[in-house]
């Protein structure tokens, strides 16, 4: 193995790992691809999404359906863009020049994500992802009850602490206070995947509930304002589906061949927001057979600025201190890039058959 090669970890549920074993991996084999939240954690995926999306997928005739929350949504859109390379790099810029001045209310986190959203996908621009010859993309957001669903922070935080300790117990006690409602493409196949882990709602996408939607799907409780009154959506108060699916993992429906394709910023899956400091819910078993998860490896985490993947908290870290931060991120998202070239490569030469390896075993959801 290079040294660019050991850029990049691939680990690949039993099935998946079996036909990389013996078949490599095209464009071809993949027939859904997922996004996780993680709000900055995205920039240091931006080389290889942009590869994947521009190059990896560009001659793809068959349906291809995406399916993301939060930032993963927010990149699956810029993905879905007649042009990937040009939205991926305006919503990288738009995103790494947040700015903010003194108490940093959810008024101004929201402002600065409407400016980021028109930095990449104006309302002229909804059409492209609507009538794209071959991407159907989705995303989600929960409906929320009870406290999370108030517009009043200090009702919110008390919504959080119950929302934690509920899980605590068990992670399906979530529907009691949270709905997940995916809005989807109209030709998105609901069929094909497994939403059977929880009630779901399915609102088809068009130009009135596009953006949204896909505001909702990223709006962090507590950190911005929510969203109501979606056209075609039940009503109610809509936030991050990060809640409850973090980094969202779904098995494709048992007549589907294909394969799942998780460009992910960990090499591990982490299923609900609450569930961040509970190792025991990492995701594996039958639900990641078909699943081929692409992640950063240590070495090349080391590397990066800090030795670390950017993230939210970097706002605190270097408040007062912006071109700080905005170098590191920036950096981060360049030495990205890397991730790109290796996969393009490994998949064009057949070497990904040596560097794929099984997906470890984990604790799975209660």
């Amino acid at each position: 193995m290079d040294k660019k090669t050991g850029n990049l970890v691939v680990l690949a549920g039993k099935t998946a790992y079996e036909h990389i074993q013996k078949n490599g991996l095209s464009p071809e084999d993949i027939s859904l691809v997922l996004g996780a939240s993680g709000a900055a954690k995205w920039l240091v995926l931006y080389g290889l999404d942009t590869a994947i999306f521009s190059c990896w997928f560009k001659d793809r005739k068959d349906p291809l359906h995406l399916l993301g929350t939060s930032i993963g949504a927010w990149k699956f859109a810029a993905a879905v863009r007649k042009n990937p390379v040009q939205a991926f790099d305006a919503l990288k810029d738009a995103y790494i020049h947040q700015y903010y001045r003194g108490r940093v209310t959810p008024a101004q986190v929201t402002r600065e994500s409407e400016r980021i959203m028109e930095a990449f996908l104006d309302k002229t621009r909804v059409d492209e992802i609507l009538c794209h010859p071959f991407f159907r993309i989705a995303f989600s957001a929960v409906r929320c009850r009870y406290l999370l669903a108030s517009r009043h922070r200090v009702a919110q935080l008390l919504g959080i602490l119950a929302g934690a300790a509920v899980n605590r117990v068990s992670r399906s006690l979530q529907r009691l206070y949270l709905e997940r409602v995916v809005f989807h493409h109209p030709q998105f196949d609901i069929r094909d995947v497994s939403f059977s882990d929880f009630p779901t709602r399915f609102v088809s996408l068009g130009k009135k509930n596009f953006q949204p939607a896909l505001t909702a799907s990223g709006a962090i409780p507590f950190v911005m304002e929510g969203v109501t009154n979606i056209a075609g959506a039940p009503h109610g108060m809509y936030r991050d589906g990060g809640i409850l699916d973090y980094h969202p993992v779904f098995a494709l429906s048992s007549d589907q061949k294909k394969f799942i394709l998780y460009p992910h910023f960990y090499p591990y899956i982490i299923p609900g927001w609450f569930d961040k400091k509970c190792p025991r819910r990492r995701v594996t078993g039958s639900i990641t057979d078909r699943m081929i998860l692409l992640a950063p490896s240590e070495k090349f985490v080391a590397r990066l600025p800090f030795g670390r993947i950017p993230d939210r908290k970097d706002f605190i870290r270097f408040q007062g201190d912006d071109a700080t931060r905005v170098t590191a991120w920036e950096k981060a998202a360049d030495m990205g890039r890397v991730l790109g070239d290796v996969f393009l490569d490994i998949t064009q030469t057949g070497r990904i058959q040596d560097l794929v390896r099984p997906l470890s075993d984990m604790s799975g959801i209660r």
